[in-house]
């Protein structure tokens, strides 16, 4: 058990325990782009900037009831400020640096935040939204009297990305924070977090809760070091994570599959990691990077929304390797609870796919994982119909009791009865080699409910006309014929979200009436024929 209230108490719990040790540490390459002029800080000396930055916001009136927002990017000032602001009670507002200017002004303003906390070249990108803005080494102004409606123990406001409109402002408490912490240092080998010897290197952003989340805190809570990286550098990556002596790292789909496209050489092995946690890499790649780095990929899943309270790992035996296999919900840590439904809200039979829903087990089904949606009761009631979250994700459990993801519910197409994972298509479409992205939605088709659609960017010198015809023999050599697109449509961009996820919401208007887009290809006749020529 942690046995503290909030995660400042517990930077001053372990900076008594492990004070010398790392808490933070900056590869030289990062070290050398950010100009710091020092590349580790110790708990003794986190703690101690921590109090000392404290004690100005304290001087300046800030207090339970303001929410500041922080764009510090992934730096070690996004993790003091916010640990400085949580020992006054202060909520923060992580902001993605990526983000738009009005994107910027509306979240600023919907989460009511009184102050803007900016490294110095940021300044612009925060100021002019009517909310007093400052640089991180500055003073801050003096607190506005007035106060929002803040419930006690409110530790962060972070908004998810948004794909289908305004993001939504999660509520995350500081009791969400710990249950991070001791979820991860619960888990068994290969994880088996040994107190003060970790060094976990992650490329992720601040801004988001996996980083703030799932490695700060499970670092905190076991003495170990963040090693920080600005963002993904796949080919200094083995170098960095030699010369930081990391033993785990965090990781997203597509780092694998850069990883593995790489020359082979020395450096594939010269590394002290003894795990890799993360989610969505592909299943034809898991093997294939354990074969060559000779580390284990551990699949996760969470949402901002659940957090470590109902996190699912894939990390005891037997991890069933390029499944999408994520554990069982029975996993050590936090107990929860899992069911898996239909559409009607009926549990599936084992080894079908349903939504999955998630709570804390025990008194309080909600202990640890978020708060609800800042001035949105109703999503908060939908997403807690029934006294479970919906997660919004397909998944099926294997006879051994293994939750396999298969997609999210909105990225299920179904034609003719069949459902059809989006996720599944575009993995065998971005395989192509004249396919620069994909995305694959659901268009209106009057007889078969939905039809595959796949928007394709090609690469340059693509002729789109013969790609879409490859594309269909393409996918069609590796997935059965029903889930061979129907349309392909071309792109020059897709729309994304400040995080890179596509908009599949702005697609909307095309998958109504694809074929009076210019550049739409219709394949249905051709795909029909894939049925016949398969004896359907």
């Amino acid at each position: 058990m942690i046995g503290v209230a909030s995660p400042s108490a517990l930077l001053a719990q372990q900076a008594q325990i492990f004070a010398t040790q790392p808490l933070f540490i900056l590869p030289e390459q990062v070290a050398s782009l950010w100009q710091s002029p020092r590349d580790v800080w110790t708990y003794a000396e986190v703690a101690a900037e921590v109090t000392a930055l404290r004690g100005l916001y304290a001087g300046a009136g800030y207090r339970h009831g303001h929410r500041v927002a922080l764009m510090l990017e992934n730096r070690p000032d996004h993790f003091i400020h916010w640990l400085a602001l949580n020992g006054l009670g202060v909520s923060v507002v992580p902001l993605n640096p990526d983000a738009t200017g009005p994107e910027l002004a509306w979240m600023l303003h919907h989460a009511g935040a009184c102050l803007v906390v900016a490294l110095p070249h940021r300044l612009p990108q925060v100021s002019g939204h009517g909310i007093a803005a400052i640089g991180a080494g500055d003073a801050p102004p003096p607190a506005p009297a007035s106060l929002a409606q803040v419930e006690p123990g409110e530790c962060a406001l972070i908004y998810t990305s948004g794909t289908t409109g305004r993001p939504k402002g999660c509520l995350l408490s500081d009791h969400y924070f710990l249950t991070w912490g001791l979820c991860y240092g619960a888990q068994p080998a290969p994880i088996a977090l040994q107190a003060g010897q970790e060094r976990l290197m992650t490329p992720l952003p601040a801004f988001h809760v996996n980083a703030m989340g799932n490695s700060f805190m499970g670092m905190l809570a076991t003495g170990g070091a963040q090693v920080i990286v600005d963002r993904f550098h796949p080919r200094s990556w083995w170098a960095m994570a030699q010369a930081t002596k990391a033993t785990c790292f965090h990781y997203l789909g597509v780092m694998p599959a850069i990883l593995l496209s790489l020359p082979e050489g020395p450096q594939d092995r010269a590394h002290h990691f003894r795990f890799g946690f993360g989610g969505g890499v592909h299943p034809d790649h898991h093997a294939a990077f354990e074969t060559r780095f000779g580390v284990p990929l551990l699949e996760g899943w969470a949402m901002t929304e659940t957090g470590g309270a109902c996190l699912l790992v894939s990390a005891s035996a037997p991890r069933h390797v390029g499944t999408r296999s994520l554990g069982r919900a029975s996993r050590p840590g936090p107990a929860m609870e899992t069911r898996l439904i239909d559409d009607a809200g009926r549990d599936v039979e084992q080894g079908k796919p349903g939504e999955l829903l998630v709570r804390a087990k025990g008194d309080d089904p909600r202990s640890g994982l978020f708060s609800g949606y800042l001035n949105d009761p109703v999503a908060t009631a939908a997403i807690w119909a029934g006294g479970w979250l919906h997660t919004g994700d397909i998944m099926r459990q294997g006879l051994d009791g293994t939750l396999h993801f298969a997609d999210r519910k909105k990225n299920m197409i179904r034609r003719s009865g069949e459902n059809i994972s989006a996720l599944e298509v575009e993995g065998v479409l971005n395989a192509h080699p004249m396919v620069a992205q994909a995305a694959v939605v659901a268009a209106d088709d009057p007889i078969r409910e939905e039809e595959v659609m796949a928007i394709i960017v090609p690469k340059p010198g693509a002729d789109e006309a013969a790609l879409a015809h490859d594309l269909l023999a393409h996918v069609a050599a590796r997935l059965a014929y029903f889930k061979v697109p129907g349309f392909v449509v071309f792109r020059d961009a897709l729309p994304v979200t400040s995080t890179q996820k596509v908009r599949k919401a702005d697609l909307g208007e095309l998958s109504r009436q694809p074929m009076e887009d210019a550049r739409a290809h219709d394949l249905r006749i051709q795909k029909q024929a894939l049925r016949k020529a398969a004896g359907l």
